[in-house]
């Protein structure tokens, strides 16, 4: 290449890149980026945020991306501390897009620990509430009741481990084989353009949305509080296409916190929610309760694993599982060819090459700059591996006296295999930005409920071995996702590394006690008390099927649950193949995991999904560059208003106070044998 064509080369660079705004501030070092304020903010922010997960997942179990309401909001707090502080002279170090991704870091390993920690899930399946569901026999050795002493624990036995699994692996993810992390890419691009000043000031006009509609969500859940009295009262229960409809689940609850996930999820995914509402509540359901009498027995309760609920649960359970290994499948394959080719390329830099070769001159200004500071501040080999051993060793200890049916040496062969799935879900999440910690948790549940069998407390402790196999795997891909974040930032990794061992400390303590106070002031995994936990069934039903085998199946169930998984797998397989080809169809073909879900739960939540996406497609209709900034702060204020009111809910419920008033809808002859019962 000629030297004019270097210049226009470097100058085109210029022009594109991010770092060229920056080059003018100096990057701190590593314990600069670490403040007492960032890491104050990001307990009140985790804290926070903690509750609205906790809400999400003991409802309808979908977890929407709060990394954009994480930054958002922490870039909010400390850009208002700093401007307070400047005006007085009072200020001593500003405010960097380093100290920013350090707080949106330590907020969602804190909060993910709400997801991550199967509060929903595996945690309340080990409950004697959900035991009884399935008519079990009340032996105590495959139950256990949830306490705050026990789940802090083993939080903090087994929530460490996955962050030292991965630590060696950094470099070559991230520099070598250029990973993109997608969520972890859009997280940094965000920081990046808060720093900027035209970023500046859009954050804060966001910011002044997503407060306006916090505030309206929160006083309309609060409003919607006074009309609850007692089950089946409020707007929640608003017969809105009519009371048979309302009997089959058919009906909008005013859910602000439903329309806000409506908003952030695609809309290929409210549409399948939708489906699978009407194929199951729709048309299955009431098919398979025409045979009641036959096919189950007519005097079970509604209840009953061994009846109609048996359908609803083990049929979402083969549609979950179905996509789960399908995903499990396309991943493995796509990272193994993907690795493959890499290794194959003869220009490409080898994943251990040295750091000389990975910010050579043949990078841009960005790149070279950004490898230059991700390799600056190292995170020693023999730190990560000496972690891993210590954490292993106290999980080991320390995880059989909470959970007596898992012995050390199940512990010791969870931690020998763990690494190796920790870096294919890291890697796999590198380049899909799906998360498979759920499908290698339901995974270990499988093998070592069935290795210690029903007598000897399989269920129990599959639970367990899922809770720690999942704690590794999803910790090791949030730490890989945040480390990309990092280094398109220009934070230093042993800053990333030390901010995401924080928040994994703060969420062992915060997740369990925001956990506690639903558990103490609702009925959790009860239909009637809306916290149903649907997934706390789910997988109390696949430790039931790894040790029991198929026999806990009601008649006929076996088959729709083979054609279901089927069906599942063939509706992933022509969205891969539909994606392969790119054709058309690809952007309608639906998502089987979302049509599974509303399964169990009915179609309440979907239809409030539904009018999300509504408002979203209008108001894209109407100015839609307006609406890809607003509408994530708008549908974050509207997730997080209504969620935080469930912290004075809770705490009104443990204080004996009642709502004053009862508000429900009877049909015109119910009403009419009312009136006569009042007036006699």
């Amino acid at each position: 290449m000629t030297a004019a064509g270097e210049g226009e080369r470097e100058h085109g660079d210029d022009e594109q890149s991010v770092e060229r705004m920056f080059d003018c501030q100096e990057v701190p070092p590593w314990t600069q980026q670490l403040t007492l304020r960032s890491l104050a903010v990001s307990a009140i922010l985790g804290f926070f945020l903690s509750f609205i997960v906790m809400k999400l997942n003991l409802t309808a179990g979908i977890i929407p991306s709060l990394n954009v309401s994480a930054g958002l909001l922490g870039f909010f707090m400390v850009k208002t501390w700093t401007t307070l502080l400047e005006k007085t002279g009072l200020l001593n170090q500003p405010f960097t897009r380093q100290e920013n991704t350090v707080i949106q870091t330590c907020v969602v390993a804190c909060s993910g620990i709400a997801f991550s920690g199967g509060f929903g899930s595996y945690i309340l399946g080990m409950s004697k509430k959900v035991a009884d569901q399935f008519g079990e026999a009340d032996t105590g050795v495959n139950m256990k009741e949830p306490s705050l002493g026990w789940l802090i624990c083993f939080l903090l036995a087994v929530s460490f481990v996955g962050l030292f699994s991965v630590v060696p692996l950094r470099r070559i993810m991230i520099i070598a084989y250029k990973l993109t992390y997608p969520s972890g890419t859009a997280t940094a691009h965000l920081i990046n353009s808060f720093h900027t000043p035209q970023g500046a000031l859009l954050a804060r006009k966001q910011v002044s949305l997503l407060f306006k509609t916090f505030g309206a969500s929160f006083i309309w859940a609060m409003f919607q509080w006074f009309y609850t009295a007692s089950d089946g009262c409020g707007f929640v229960s608003f017969p809105t296409f009519g009371l048979q409809a309302y009997e089959n689940r058919f009906y909008f609850d005013f859910s602000a916190t439903y329309v806000g996930v409506g908003m952030i999820c695609p809309y290929i995914i409210n549409i399948s929610l939708f489906l699978g509402s009407i194929i199951s509540w729709g048309i299955l359901w009431p098919y398979i309760r025409s045979k009641q009498g036959v096919w189950y027995d007519a005097s079970l309760p509604e209840s009953s694993l061994h009846g109609i609920n048996g359908y609803k649960v083990f049929i979402s359970i083969a549609m979950i599982l179905g996509d789960g290994l399908f995903h499990f499948l396309v991943v493995f394959f796509r990272s193994s060819y993907d690795m493959y080719n890499k290794r194959q390329r003869k220009d490409a830099a080898t994943p251990f090459a040295d750091a000389a070769a990975l910010v050579g001159p043949c990078l841009s200004f960005d790149d070279r700059r950004r490898s230059n500071v991700f390799l600056k501040d190292q995170i020693p080999t023999t730190v990560a591996i000496a972690g891993y051993v210590l954490f292993a060793v106290i999980s080991v200890i320390a995880v059989p006296f909470i959970f007596p049916q898992l012995k050390f040496y199940h512990i010791i062969v969870a931690y020998i295999i763990a690494p190796v799935l920790a870096f294919c879900n890291s890697y796999g999440c590198g380049l899909t930005d799906w998360s498979l910690a759920s499908s290698y948790g339901k995974l270990a549940i499988f093998i070592f409920g069935a290795w210690i069998g029903m007598n000897n407390g399989g269920v129990l402790a599959g639970l367990a071995s899922c809770g720690v196999m999942m704690s590794i795997v999803s910790t090791a891909s949030d730490l890989m996702q945040d480390l990309k974040t990092g280094y398109l930032t220009l934070s230093s990794p042993r800053s990333m590394f030390v901010s995401q061992v924080i928040g994994t400390a703060m969420g062992c303590v915060i997740a369990p006690s925001v956990f506690w106070i639903f558990y103490s002031a609702f009925d959790l995994g009860s239909e009637t008390s809306g916290y149903p936990a649907p997934y706390a069934k789910v997988y109390r039903g696949i430790a039931i099927l790894g040790v029991e085998g198929l026999s806990a199946l009601p008649k006929y169930c076996l088959n729709f649950c083979a054609v279901f998984f089927f069906v599942s797998f063939a509706i992933n397989g022509l969205k891969e193949v539909a994606k392969y080809k790119n054709w058309k169809i690809y952007n309608y073909i639906p998502s089987a995991m979302g049509m599974a879900i509303p399964f169990y739960l009915g179609s309440y939540f979907t239809i409030d999904m539904c009018v999300g996406s509504l408002i979203l497609y209008l108001w894209e209709r109407a100015d839609k560059r307006h609406a890809t900034v607003f509408a994530p702060a708008v549908a974050s204020g509207l997730i997080c208003g209504d969620g935080i009111w469930s912290l004075p809910a809770s705490l009104l419920s443990l204080a004996k106070v009642q709502p004053p008033i009862c508000m429900k809808f009877l049909s015109r002859a119910d009403n009419d044998k009312v009136d006569a019962f009042l007036s006699g």
